[in-house]
């Protein structure tokens, strides 16, 4: 079935934010502009621009901040109502405000949007300084240089150690990386729902759904923006995330909501489809408009090759040198990253933290749905971050650090 056959309006080449969009609440930033970045597998990059979002007040001694990581196909847009510049409701948006599990009445919270992806930051979509778009040229990037970036970022704003970094998923994987390579920038950690290292099915899953997106004859290589036909590889995109969605939710989950019911109105022997599969055709639809279809192979690649242990004597090495304090969360029905992944972090930390369960039928995306749950969790590890500064918060202090 074509993605776009119960769709008069096909999604458009690359849907990337383009600086001719509404903004929204991103705020952007120029890094690397003198001195590019100098990246993990060889080359560089710059300038990069970075869009990011931030709520709640930095006080005056600039301890209160706290980062937030988005996965995979996350942005910045964490927390907030849709709006201009942004179809959808945050994707955290349970989770951080006033009261909240990430309370911004204490905390000045930051979250970007990584290196590689298609929100604003700098990524396949964005004009590379000849004029035209990265597109194929972009380089391959590691997690390491998506934190590298937002260490840069960090030092922009005038942020010399996050209160705490937070995230699940393609997030907790940088959340590991600044723990273990900048231990002085970091005084809490909350890892969500990945492992150490990619593990040879993970990295197996998403060459899959790679070359689901490289097989369609409409990715042209990766340089589809401005095609004649204004056509990108939507069907490959689409195809990568039926695969991708099947991983992220549980079996029994899938197996208590759709069963073996037929999709209202069609009948499965007469040519029609399986609710489970009209589901699957939704989140593919979805994805294709809001998504760039290159992001999706960067940072799947950028996926693949994160272990923290990589030149560093290995997983256990590395996690040894951590010095902030970690919460590991682990989601009981994750099959994408079952719970001996977390265990692994947890046994090779100091202290051997023992591993928060979270309980839930979504599989791997319970990180997203279960919010109270979630939001509990890190209000309770936010809890023992000890700032002096925190009751001392001066609302009215100017925004300097806001760069534009």
């Amino acid at each position: 079935m074509s993605l776009t056959s119960r769709d008069k309006s096909p999604p458009p080449a690359g849907a990337a934010w383009r600086a001719e969009d509404h903004p929204g609440r991103r705020r952007f930033i120029t890094l690397f502009a003198n001195e590019p970045l100098l990246l993990e597998a060889g080359g560089r990059l710059g300038p990069v621009r970075v869009a990011y979002e931030s709520w709640g007040d930095l006080d005056p001694s600039r301890a209160n901040a706290v980062l937030v990581e988005h996965a995979l196909t996350g942005d910045s847009h964490a927390a907030g109502p849709p709006g201009p510049g942004h179809p959808y409701r945050g994707w955290w948006d349970g989770v951080i405000g006033p009261g909240k599990g990430i309370d911004t009445s204490r905390w000045f919270v930051v979250c970007p949007n990584a290196l590689g992806g298609c929100q604003g930051t700098t990524g396949p979509s964005l004009i590379a300084p000849d004029g035209r778009p990265y597109g194929s040229r972009f380089p391959l990037i590691t997690i390491r240089d998506q934190v590298a970036m937002e260490a840069a970022l960090a030092d922009a704003l005038g942020i010399e150690e996050w209160a705490a970094v937070v995230g699940g998923s393609m997030g907790g994987m940088r959340v590991l990386e600044w723990a273990v390579a900048r231990p002085d920038r970091v005084q809490s950690g909350i890892v969500i729902g990945c492992g150490a290292a990619a593990t040879a099915e993970q990295i197996a899953l998403s060459s899959m759904q790679i070359n689901a997106i490289r097989w369609d004859p409409k990715f042209r290589g990766g340089d589809y923006y401005g095609a004649p036909d204004g056509q990108g590889p939507h069907e490959g995109l689409g195809r990568a995330r039926r695969l991708g969605q099947l991983s992220y939710r549980s079996e029994r989950e899938l197996h208590e909501r759709f069963g073996r019911r037929p999709q209202d109105r069609e009948e499965p022997l007469a040519g029609g489809r399986y609710a489970v599969e009209s589901y699957l055709d939704h989140h593919a639809d979805k994805l294709a408009r809001r998504f760039d279809a290159n992001s999706y192979i960067v940072l799947s690649q950028a996926m693949n090759s994160h272990d923290v242990g990589r030149g560093r004597g290995g997983i256990s090495a590395a996690l040894a040198r951590v010095e902030a304090e970690v919460t590991i969360v682990g989601i009981d029905s994750d099959r994408l990253y079952p719970l001996r992944l977390q265990r692994e972090i947890a046994a090779a930390l100091p202290g051997r933290p023992e591993v928060e369960l979270l309980a839930s039928l979504h599989g791997h995306d319970a990180f997203l749905i279960e919010t109270e749950s979630v939001g509990a969790i890190l209000h309770e590890s936010l809890s023992k971050v000890h700032i002096a500064s925190l009751e001392s918060v001066d609302r009215h202090a100017p925004a300097s650090w806001c760069a534009t």
